[in-house]
């Protein structure tokens, strides 16, 4: 690296015009040129680019369309909004276009084969030969020939690998047509590896933090917010500068398989919870800062899922065209809308509203009371443009769900299109569809041509002028935000910089503190936690099932332990003799019966329809309704989606079984069942044969045995309701939050909405005075 007054350097480049005193030094770091304005703001560039610097009155600006001039958009002087509408009139329908895409999931390096895989120069990826930092051969080509800028990226190599791949992608963007970086985004990547140990000192790939529902169950939106702030710092770190989060959704349908995303399913908690995560994630501050809270450490956030998805009938998911309808027999669309309203949009910091919305698959069934269409929200004008654009005055943008306008062609499967309601139009019709409901921005979709159809299809009905000014004013927002975070004058990274950042010592403290304070306590009979250091424990191993996730790949059956053992050696002494031990520590998950439907129904005469359950023991759904709210599907013979009568296995049927066959082979001794949990559970099966209960919501194993050793008190709380017994979960509503009868234990405790323990008893503190109230 050198470092000099740019005078030399410019000379030698020749953008110093004749008398001007320079005002700015350079750092080169390898084909990286940072250029530090003084008083201004830093630029870099990339010299494989083939952008240079404009001098103007001794400051520098990237020449990004390599005119010769300073465009109002390459002036880091003025307002974001002025440079993206200066912007957005320079670029053609067919640039529009490709800003208005966001790529499918992209892996960094691209697998071989499968979802996600790649090439590099005709040949997939090869472990030791193939540099992981190197860009596809289909990222190059949507990248320059579809004009998109907008990346989803999934895993990463290291971050290291991430920090230069993300340089070489945007030296290569920089480089073509008006300069436009790319703006690239992740899902929640913040989870935890259960069996990684937590040592103080160590950093690690990642931070690592509880699950959306364990950071609700800490009840303290400034735990979020802290969240938040680290969590942005580790993405741009890693040049992800868009958060496709938070959920916010509120799960008040408690067999929806998102239940695990949400912060729960009390409107009230949800919006506390979103206004510190999207406060955490887009406020920069200090040096960082460029306006108005935005600038260098901000990260925008896509607040998810327009105007909620919490209510699918009887569980189903609307990822699959079993689980399209969102329904609302308890008459309460409003209150799901309360996250958004009184969170997202309603922000404390300075960027004032979240910068991105993403609407749910859902069919929001009978919702629109305008147009009186039942149509996939995205489609949807009453949902988008009179309700959330008009009423709410939201202008940020607005990006479909994933695969949205992509043929359906099966009832069951995670990665088929979903035009919900739409069935039977072409890919650009849908995408016009789209348009018109006031979207900016297609999740999913790679190519341009269905969206310049749409644009065709514009000018037929509207006129060219009033089409070119409507996909401006989608330009317009999705540049904004591209400004905003600073992109516009410093896409790269420095990868030494990243490799401290991401997952240091002090993110990785921050992240298990928080799983500390997210486990639940929920029975401590005889107040057995916490248990004394070096008792003897018994842990028996799990079965876990033969299964296939969506991406159709497969895992075989398998007896393992659930916890790694080192780790809990290090707590308590461990055998494989019950009999030696002081007490047994079980280990499960709650029940997972699937997604409600199976295609061997069908072929027996059926519907296809099949209960989701929340217990262990089969389920025969005798309450179920005769006839569903909601159905139809071109695919389907009935529009009647009931499963009354039917019977359902779960998966993990075994954990209620280890947990009986533990306690029988403990006699008296104390059992624990510690519970890692996405969804609630009916506790009745074997809540009275065991001692204690801990859930928690995706922590390190370690976090757990620091709270059953008393190094730590359980502070945390149910996000959500436990319901007595499936009849209760029958007849709730589906779109009405805490209306289950909760079930309540042999000692006296009902486990409702803000229940939990701590060592003294039944937890009531400020929290559950700001939270534990009527639902209205």
């Amino acid at each position: 690296m050198k470092t000099n007054i740019l005078l030399m350097a410019a000379l030698l480049t020749g953008v110093v015009a004749h008398g001007q005193t320079p005002r700015y030094q350079t750092v080169q770091k390898g084909d990286i040129i940072l250029l530090k304005n003084q008083g201004g703001q830093t630029i870099a560039y990339a010299q494989s680019s083939g952008v240079k610097p404009l001098i103007i009155n001794g400051w520098a600006f990237k020449d990004l369309n390599k005119n010769g001039k300073l465009d109002a958009y390459e002036d880091w002087r003025l307002p974001f909004e002025k440079r993206a509408q200066q912007l957005a009139s320079l670029m053609s329908v067919e640039q529009i276009a490709g800003l208005m895409l966001y790529s499918g999931h992209q892996s960094i390096p691209a697998r071989p084969m499968g979802y996600f895989a790649g090439t590099y120069n005709g040949k997939p990826y090869k472990e030791g030969e193939t540099d992981p930092t190197e860009l596809t051969d289909q990222q190059k080509k949507f990248l320059e020939k579809d004009n998109l800028r907008h990346v989803l990226i999934t895993t990463v190599k290291s971050p290291s690998v991430a920090a230069q791949w993300n340089n070489k992608l945007q030296a290569f963007v920089e480089g073509i047509g008006l300069g436009i970086p790319a703006n690239n985004s992740s899902d929640p990547r913040h989870g935890t590896v259960a069996s990684a140990e937590y040592n103080a000192a160590a950093g690690g790939h990642i931070s690592m933090w509880p699950g959306s529902l364990g950071l609700a169950a800490t009840f303290d939106p400034k735990q979020v917010l802290t969240f938040g702030q680290i969590a942005a710092k580790e993405y741009r770190a890693l040049g992800i500068a868009t958060a496709l989060s938070p959920q916010v959704d509120i799960a008040t349908e408690p067999r929806w398989s998102r239940v695990s995303g949400t912060f729960g399913e009390n409107p009230y908690l949800s919006a506390a919870m979103a206004e510190a995560y999207v406060n955490g994630f887009q406020t920069s501050s200090g040096s960082k800062e460029l306006a108005q809270g935005w600038g260098f450490g901000s990260v925008n956030a896509m607040v998810k899922h327009w105007p909620g998805g919490g209510s699918g009938e009887a569980g189903r998911d609307a990822h699959y065209a079993i689980g399209k309808f969102a329904v609302y027999p308890g008459k309460n669309f409003n209150q799901h809308l309360i996250p958004f309203i009184n969170g997202a949009f309603k922000l404390s910091g300075k960027t004032a509203k979240a910068a991105a919305v993403m609407p749910y698959y859902t069919i929001s069934w009978n919702q629109d009371t305008k147009n009186k269409e039942n149509v996939g929200n995205s489609y949807n004008k009453y949902l988008i443009t009179d309700l959330l654009r008009t009423k709410y005055q939201y202008d940020g943008v607005v990006c479909t769900d994933w695969s949205i306008t992509h043929p359906h062609t099966v009832m069951d499967s995670f990665l088929d299109g979903k035009p919900w309601g739409l069935e039977k139009l072409t890919e650009s019709e849908v995408h016009y569809k789209a348009l018109m409901a006031g979207v900016d921005q297609f999740g999913g979709n790679n190519a341009a041509e269905p969206i310049l159809e749409a644009y065709k299809m514009g000018i037929k009905e509207h006129g060219e002028s009033w089409m070119r000014q409507r996909m401006e004013k989608s330009a317009v927002r999705l540049l904004r935000n591209i400004f905003r975070v600073g992109l516009f004058e410093n896409p790269y990274l420095d990868v030494t910089e990243t490799e401290a950042i991401v997952g240091n010592p002090s993110f990785m403290k921050a992240g298990y503190e928080a799983q500390l304070k997210s486990i639940v306590l929920l029975k401590n009979k005889a107040k057995v936690l916490p248990i004394a250091a070096q008792k003897t424990v018994y842990i028996p191993k799990r079965y876990i099932a033969a299964a296939r996730n969506f991406l159709g790949i497969e895992t075989p059956e398998r007896w393992e332990y659930p916890v790694n053992l080192d780790i809990a050696k290090k707590y308590f002494k461990v055998t494989d003799n019950p009999d030696e031990a002081d007490f047994a520590l079980v280990c499960v998950n709650n029940p997972s019966s699937g997604i409600g439907y199976d295609k061997a129904d069908v072929a027996k005469g059926g519907n296809g329809y099949l209960p989701i359950s929340l217990q262990y023991n089969e389920y025969k759904a005798t309450e179920a309704r005769a006839t569903s709210i909601a159905g139809g599907d071109p695919l389907e013979a009935s529009a009647n989606r009931s499963y009354k009568d039917k019977s359902i296995k779960v998966a993990n049927a075994t954990d209620l079984g280890l947990i009986l066959e533990t306690k029988q082979k403990m006699k008296s001794k104390p059992v624990i069942v510690s519970i890692t949990m996405d969804n609630p559970m009916v506790f009745a099966e074997f809540e009275q044969q065991v001692e204690g209960i801990l859930v928690n919501f995706g922590v390190q194993n370690q976090a757990i045995f620091e709270i059953m050793a008393g190094k730590v008190e359980p502070s945390a709380l149910l996000p959500m309701q436990m319901p007595a017994n499936m009849s209760t979960v029958e007849k709730q509503a589906e779109d009405v939050p805490q209306d289950m009868l909760c079930h309540k234990d042999s000692e006296g405790h009902t486990y409702d909405f803000g229940f939990g323990l701590n060592w003294k008893g039944v937890i009531k503190d400020a929290r559950t005075k700001a939270f534990i109230k009527p639902v209205k």
